[in-house]
């Protein structure tokens, strides 16, 4: 299976060079692809570096901070346009371990979505505050009450869709950001009546720099379920398929 690993940065020219030579370790034959916000710290131009040196690197520059959600479209229309039979989401923090990647690549050929969650036996967030724990969890709960989404991590950021997933959702209609955007693409991959299987992962905090997560990223994902129940969100019609969506969980 041909796989893009698509990593959206910004300010994590620290990151990069380990977080690249941990990925290989782990997914050799996976490619990777660096959507870079024209970051400050030269994170772009690094990313330049690498690609020159490794054609299983890639490179997308961006005018400036656009955001995570269309940094991720813009991968996943990449990863269509390139003829990839797979495409991951992954932080450029360390905060999604590349160690989990041969367990993705393993549930991913019996599944049209698989998630890192941090909600299933064997999954955890160790160093998370008390604080941090009680926001993803109850927003993770209302979002699967009030939407009918059948995953415990429908907010995880560590993911892996099959192509076919990613030209059946109308990736042009996406506008979320931050959690609201996990939040939705979980949404319409149920919708679609596509595979889904979650498998465990632990979740750490950024090992270099300063978290993204703001009062704005929370906000946004609440008002998105909202206006998701309430009918006023875009969504493609359901594709022809012959099974409804199921959602399994896969033990380590």
């Amino acid at each position: 299976m041909k796989t893009l690993i698509i990593i959206p940065t910004y300010n994590e020219y620290e990151n990069l060079p380990p977080l690249l030579e941990t990925i290989f370790s782990y997914a050799p034959q996976s490619d990777i692809l660096i959507v870079d916000d024209n970051s400050p710290d030269g994170t772009g131009q690094l990313a330049d570096k690498f690609a020159a040196e490794d054609p299983r690197v890639h490179v997308l520059h961006r005018a400036g901070k656009l955001g995570l959600g269309t940094a991720y479209v813009a991968g996943f229309k990449y990863s269509i346009e390139h003829n990839y039979d797979a495409a991951f989401e992954m932080d450029a923090d360390f905060s999604h371990d590349p160690k989990y990647l041969p367990d993705f690549l393993k549930a991913i050929e019996n599944a049209d979505l698989v998630i890192g969650s941090r909600y299933i036996p064997g999954g955890s967030t160790p160093n998370w505050s008390f604080g941090r724990r009680c926001i993803s969890g109850c927003g993770n709960i209302f979002a699967r009450f009030m939407l009918g989404i059948p995953v415990h991590d429908c907010t995880a950021g560590f993911r892996c869709y099959r192509r076919e997933v990613l030209e059946s959702i109308d990736l042009d209609t996406i506008q979320s950001q931050g959690y609201a955007f996990q939040v939705e693409l979980a949404y319409r991959v149920m919708k679609q009546r596509f595979r889904i299987t979650e498998i465990p992962i632990t979740f750490m905090d950024r090992r270099v720099g300063k978290s993204k997560m703001s009062r704005k990223i929370v906000i946004e994902a609440f008002t998105f379920v909202i206006r998701a129940r309430l009918g006023r969100v875009p969504m493609p019609s359901p594709a022809l398929r012959k099974e409804t969506s199921r959602v399994e969980v896969a033990q380590k």
